[in-house]
């Protein structure tokens, strides 16, 4: 009889130990699955981003960008800042706009466009949210850019702030 009844509990155990719960926000919405980025990803990371966005460039029958060391410092920098505002918007705290974030990091070239984002998302998920939306996809798909800056900041909490900078 004992047997049976440690089968039982066991058996009624399973189901309740394999839920996952849903985290409910104060809106009353589910929380997002939260996207941590550890070292090793995060170098990963801008390499990814510049694969899919050639990719759909290349599709769209443009030509590819290649990663500049100035527009990633101006685009982790801005997302920083991003941060330390708590709002998204193309302006630094500051008050520098994207064309002068550039000039201080001294990028020969000429600023094409910014893309911002506040999100819980990957960065994957990020540019596919860009692509959807005109203005965003101008900035990714312009023929006048040959030059991609990426950068992100993770807030403690898991959101995340990126920037995106295009330049000839």
């Amino acid at each position: 009889m004992i047997r049976y009844l440690i089968i039982f509990i066991t058996v009624c155990l399973i189901p309740i130990s394999c839920t996952t719960t849903v985290k409910i926000g104060p809106d009353g919405k589910p929380l997002p699955n939260l996207y941590r980025i550890n070292v090793a990803d995060s170098i990963k990371i801008q390499f990814r981003v510049l694969d899919s966005i050639n990719s759909i460039r290349v599709a769209s029958g443009g030509k590819s960008l290649k990663l500049d060391s100035k527009l990633n410092a101006a685009a982790k920098t801005h997302s920083r800042d991003m941060s330390v505002q708590n709002r998204a918007w193309h302006f630094g705290s500051d008050g520098s706009s994207p064309l002068e974030r550039v000039r201080r990091f001294n990028y020969p070239g000429n600023l094409i466009g910014e893309n911002i984002s506040e999100t819980y998302e990957t960065e994957i998920e990020t540019v596919s949210a860009w692509i959807k939306q005109k203005d965003t996809r101008n900035v990714l798909l312009s023929p006048k850019a040959k030059k991609l800056g990426f950068g992100y900041f993770q807030e403690p909490n898991g959101k995340i702030w990126w920037t995106l900078i295009t330049g000839d």
